[in-house]
């Protein structure tokens, strides 16, 4: 068996909009890839490590335990050994307590995706390939997190580009979310269910395509 880590936030996790609850597993996003994997004939396990408000490299003020990088080797070892990690992370990034860009989010990624391939791995054990991907570009925040995210659509600008220029440096694989998504309609910036389902359905097609499990 094959096993996929996604690492990633509430996004992820499949925090449905404008609740503090969660899509069921064949709902949301990983669980899609999981099933939709396996129904083509592939043996694979997606493990979610999708923590709410996490950020790539940086702390939330508020809330500890919300920094990518702190604890990411060790994830790494523990879930060993992996064929794919799939880092999607940036969102929280953009959040009213930091002031930062897509270049911000860019250098947490490098340091995530340096952070992994510095791993000690068991002796036989290899390097998992990486996929980065950027999540959509968040539209004006509504509800309880519009104050959180205040500005964040602006901030975000650029994410994918960079990301992008980053894993043609690094040689990890990329996919843009906002190819096959928007964010929520509702919140516009998490997955709504008929978005877990569209790029649920297209990370597959391309994790296939491009034989990383």
């Amino acid at each position: 068996m094959k096993q996929i880590l996604v690492y990633s936030d509430s996004l992820s996790w499949g925090i449905i909009p404008m609740t503090r609850n969660r899509f069921a597993f064949n709902q949301r996003w990983p669980g899609i890839l999981e099933l939709s994997l396996n129904a083509q004939g592939k043996s694979v396990r997606v493990i979610e490590d999708c923590l709410n408000g996490r950020r790539t490299m940086y702390e939330d003020p508020i809330k500890p335990g919300r920094n990518g990088l702190v604890g990411l080797p060790q994830r790494i070892e523990i879930n060993s050994p992996l064929s794919l990690v799939v880092l999607m992370l940036g969102t929280n990034d953009f959040q009213a307590n930091h002031d930062h860009t897509a270049m911000n989010a860019q250098h947490g990624m490098r340091a995530l995706i340096n952070a992994i391939r510095n791993t000690n791995l068991e002796p036989g054990m290899l390097m998992p390939e990486i996929l980065v991907v950027a999540p959509p570009p968040i539209y004006l925040p509504q509800g309880d997190i519009a104050a959180k995210f205040k500005g964040a659509e602006n901030k975000c600008v650029g994410l994918a580009r960079n990301y992008q220029a980053l894993c043609h440096e690094l040689k990890c694989h990329f996919f843009d979310a906002a190819s096959v998504t928007t964010s929520s309609k509702i919140d516009g910036v998490h997955f709504d269910i008929d978005q877990h389902l569209a790029f649920g359905k297209a990370i597959t097609t391309f994790i296939h395509n491009k034989n990383l499990v």
